[in-house]
């Protein structure tokens, strides 16, 4: 039996996504348990060119809700960016969950070959839908995730592995 496109992608960012959730909540506790305000964390970065947490947390939804759009044919939702907390960003991931577990999988079907056209400032960039998701989406979508995790970890945050991946991972 092949993969289709639909478990290709959702299962997978949904997964990623309900890790990210836990990881935001393992933040929270580890900044009241050592006594500071944990939006610092937010505008915590790894290095002076890099977006900081924040920006990374909304990049991860971003390429998500894309992803699944793209992929299922509708309308990408638009999130306006403009968190302030954790508690903001954990509303923000379970609108992409929400939106996401939305879309029927039949809504993919053929979306390997469907032409993914997504337009930059300075630059237009023409996709087939198996080549959007595989050298797109993904490297995207897992190195945000990963910075973010590298954020907290950077910053004290008692983080593992078995967070990044998952209970059962």
């Amino acid at each position: 039996m092949s993969l289709s496109m639909y478990q290709a992608a959702i299962p997978p960012l949904l997964r990623a996504l309900a890790n990210l959730s836990a990881i935001l909540d393992k933040a929270l506790l580890s900044a009241e348990s050592r006594h500071f305000d944990a939006a610092v964390l937010l505008q915590a970065r790894l290095a002076p060119d890099m977006f900081p947490f924040i920006r990374q947390v909304q990049i991860v939804t971003d390429t998500a809700k894309g992803c699944g759009a793209r992929l299922a044919g509708v309308e990408v939702p638009s999130y306006p960016d403009t968190e302030t907390s954790f508690a903001e960003l954990q509303q923000r991931i379970a609108k992409t969950v929400l939106f996401l577990q939305g879309l029927p999988a039949a809504q993919f079907d053929g979306s390997d070959e469907r032409d993914i056209v997504l337009k930059f400032p300075h630059q237009t960039m023409t996709f087939r839908g198996q080549d959007y998701l595989q050298y797109f989406v993904l490297p995207n979508f897992y190195f945000h995730l990963t910075t973010a995790y590298d954020i907290l970890r950077h910053n004290g945050v008692p983080l593992g592995k078995a967070d990044y991946l998952g209970a059962d991972g």
